[in-house]
């Protein structure tokens, strides 16, 4: 009983879409529409890019890349600078999750070695904020991004010039936040770099299936294809990154394309829906979020309106706000917990104190340009 009460603390979003997907099919009995559900592009795409990330990361890249630039630092303010703007940067190619996957603990690592533990936990929240809003930015950036780009067929061009304001403002908040902190003089030799070596091989596999995987997202190559080419590769070269692939992600899709799908059907709340979203998308899709997150709002509501750019604004500033609205802030909080659980209380004022400045700046920018 308490490895399934774990499971379920850990597989939330999990049970919960599939839990309303269950209730939905009390309502609408499954047919062959269930399978018309599913977006198995979005799925394909997202496989190989998590397959791929955890390559990349058994391999070390990110934090070798880490350590390469903080080679050059020399104070504490550049130190922070380079942490916060990592996951800012990273996050764009390489998602939101993995970057706090990957440099959270080198963070807390970094800060314990220089004795800057006071610094952990504004730190961590920066870093937080810096991955979900620098991930924004681009179509493989966090999967509501993917999944929109794919359904609307939105092209990157116009992709990129609906959500750059936000970037912007962003990035301008986060560097205003790094500039206003103190200088401390700090050494890093005691980071060591760690050579690629045998692993030469497999990075350049990785690499070529990176690319092979954007070119998918632009739609230059098939989706079923580029599954069939990064599966049989990876199996073939390094099939212990199977394994490690987050699939109750997947498994939550699914779950809230069947519940998204059935209650398109119910001609009540398909009609409630698409009367408050006129007009509204921004501000609902925000207020969703706070509560069963952005990824899950965002299949929600794209089977409700056409407007894929205030949806897509709507639910990338809707990260923001509360501890679940996006799901990748969970994971620098996991971090916290194991770390400082004495801090949990504290991280969850600082965090919700600089989520609330943020997602106010960003509805503001919002107004103001609409």
């Amino acid at each position: 009983m308490e490895k399934i009460k774990n499971w379920v603390k850990k597989e939330t979003i999990l049970v919960v879409s599939w839990g309303l997907a269950i209730i939905s099919c009390c309502f609408i009995f499954p047919d062959q529409k269930y399978v018309e559900y599913i977006d198995f592009n979005t799925l394909g795409i997202l496989f190989c890019l998590m397959a791929i990330m955890e390559g990349f990361q058994a391999l070390g890249i990110f934090r070798h890349t880490g350590e390469l630039l903080l080679k050059k630092v020399k104070n504490t303010r550049q130190l922070e600078a380079i942490l916060i703007f990592l996951c800012y940067i990273s996050s764009m190619f390489i998602t939101n999750d993995v970057a706090l996957i990957t440099f959270v603990p080198f963070t807390l690592e970094i800060l314990h070695m220089i004795q800057q533990e006071n610094r952990i936990l504004p730190v961590v929240v920066m870093q937080t904020i810096a991955a979900n809003l620098g991930s924004m930015l681009t179509p493989i950036g966090n999967p509501q991004n993917l999944y929109l780009f794919s359904k609307f067929n939105i092209s990157i061009q116009n992709f990129i010039f609906t959500i750059l304001p936000y970037a912007i403002l962003s990035f301008v908040l986060i560097a205003l936040f790094v500039f206003f902190q103190k200088p401390y003089p700090i050494s890093t030799s005691f980071l060591k770099q760690e050579k690629l070596g045998k692993n030469k091989k497999l990075f350049s596999i990785y690499c070529i299936l990176f690319i092979l995987s954007l070119a998918t997202v632009v739609h230059f190559i098939p989706t079923i294809a580029l599954f069939v080419v990064v599966l049989t590769t990876i199996v073939i070269a390094d099939r212990k990154i199977l394994k490690k692939v987050d699939y109750s992600l997947l498994f939550t899709f699914i779950g809230f394309f069947i519940f998204v799908g059935n209650i398109g059907r119910i001609s009540i709340i398909h009609h409630f829906l698409e009367t408050v979203l006129q007009g509204n998308e921004v501000l609902v899709s925000v207020g969703i979020s706070q509560f069963i997150s952005n990824v899950p709002a965002a299949l929600l509501l794209a089977g409700f309106t056409n407007s894929w750019n205030l949806l897509l604004i709507g639910t990338n500033i809707g990260g923001l706000g509360t501890l679940i609205a996006s799901m990748a802030s969970l994971i620098s909080f996991k971090f916290i917990c194991k770390d400082s659980p004495q801090k949990k209380n504290t991280y969850l004022g600082y965090f919700t104190i600089f989520n609330l400045v943020f997602l106010t700046a960003s509805l503001i920018l919002y107004f103001l340009m609409g």
